[in-house]
């Protein structure tokens, strides 16, 4: 396991890495990771201009893969995607697409507003995101995808590309920054330009740690799966049978990431990020927040924290994010940082109430933010 650690730790590094400068987006970042380790798929839900591809954009430069990233239109063709039929071999009479640099070939992808894409588009789609297989005319390859994010504005009220973003089994619902953070989010934003490559890892890792999923021990969370779905059906949100089953692999992919091969509670806080719409994921924070008491996860603290809402999962952030910020003393957002997490600090906690690790670290933020400019 100690390969593994090291992999998952290197994880959270992208994660951070990937994320500085751009406020309240940590969240994309660590679910993008967590549909890589699971094989699944991410769907972004929010408006234009919410740093949704920059994330995308960094997580997928830091690992190294091939990235393939386009913005689709109604008259989008589908040899933008797939690439164009190849003429020397349409002389031979054989139809086959020349997929090079196109999203068969890609390790990652990012499809902004994906269902503009026509019917030829998304029936491809979907052999490519169930399958991994790209085929049209004679062409039939295997595609090295670990992870599709979609993004789009809202979700689509059309049946048929409602079943098609069911293929997406997580869903994040973004907002633009709150007026709480607009000073980091303009700080955040000046420094883009300067900002030097972060942390890396590499496709390896990931492929390393999802190997590990099928080994999970899982049958010991099942039950409390299966309670937490009867709570959210008697509170009227439901979930299809495939996204219940596939559940399940996030739940091992979480457990991976957490440094563990035993699935226990900790690790159900996923099934939050499988309910489909902003409004059941808005009633689970309440009919779930039994359920997921427990919940934890040394690598994806930000998602986690969104699920539970429990004061424990924030102050391990906010310790995290201090230490983060304390270390990084190359930075000229330091002190915009320092000063956002601590108006997040006193406006969270009283006091008296601080823990030990959290009072100490906002001393030392306080001492950053008195430093001479």
């Amino acid at each position: 396991m100690i390969a593994h650690a090291a992999a998952a730790a290197r994880l959270r590094d992208v994660v951070h890495s990937a994320t500085t400068g751009l406020v309240d987006r940590e969240q994309l970042a660590e679910l993008m990771v967590l549909a890589s380790v699971a094989g699944e798929h991410l769907l972004v839900v929010g408006p234009p201009g919410t740093a949704k591809s920059a994330v995308v954009r960094r997580v997928a430069n830091a690992l190294g893969g091939r990235y393939f990233e386009y913005l689709l239109g109604r008259f989008t063709e589908p040899s933008e995607l797939f690439g164009p039929v190849d003429l020397r071999k349409l002389r031979d009479g054989r139809v086959e697409a020349d997929v090079t640099g196109m999203l068969p070939e890609a390790d990652i992808a990012f499809l902004d507003e994906v269902f503009l894409g026509s019917t030829a588009i998304l029936n491809s789609l979907l052999g490519v995101l169930n399958e991994r297989r790209f085929r049209r005319g004679h062409t039939d390859i295997a595609c090295p995808l670990r992870v599709c994010v979609g993004a789009a504005n809202a979700l689509p009220e059309d049946e048929a590309l409602a079943a098609f973003a069911d293929r997406f089994l997580l869903r994040l619902f973004v907002e633009p920054v709150p007026d709480s953070r607009l000073e980091a989010l303009l700080e955040g934003g000046w420094a883009e330009e300067s900002r030097a490559p972060g942390a890396t890892a590499d496709m390896a890792d990931l492929d390393l740690l999802r190997a590990q999923v099928a080994q999970v021990r899982i049958a010991d969370v099942r039950n409390p799966l299966a309670e937490a779905l009867r709570k959210l059906r008697a509170a009227g949100v439901t979930l299809s049978d495939r996204r219940i089953v596939k559940t399940q692999r996030l739940v091992a992919a979480a457990t991976v990431l957490a440094g563990r091969e035993q699935a226990t509670e900790a690790d159900l806080w996923p099934l939050f990020y499988v309910l489909p719409s902003r409004e059941a994921q808005l009633s689970a924070q309440e009919v779930l927040r039994g359920s997921m008491l427990m919940a934890t996860n040394p690598t994806l603290r930000n998602a986690v924290e969104q699920v539970v809402l429990q004061p424990v999962s924030r102050v391990d952030r906010l310790v995290q994010a201090a230490q983060s910020c304390l270390d990084d003393t190359g930075s000229a957002a330091t002190r915009t940082i320092a000063e956002a997490l601590l108006r997040e600090i006193d406006a969270n906690f009283a006091a008296p109430a601080l823990s030990p690790e959290l009072a100490a670290a906002r001393a030392r933020l306080v001492e950053r933010v008195s430093e001479p400019a």
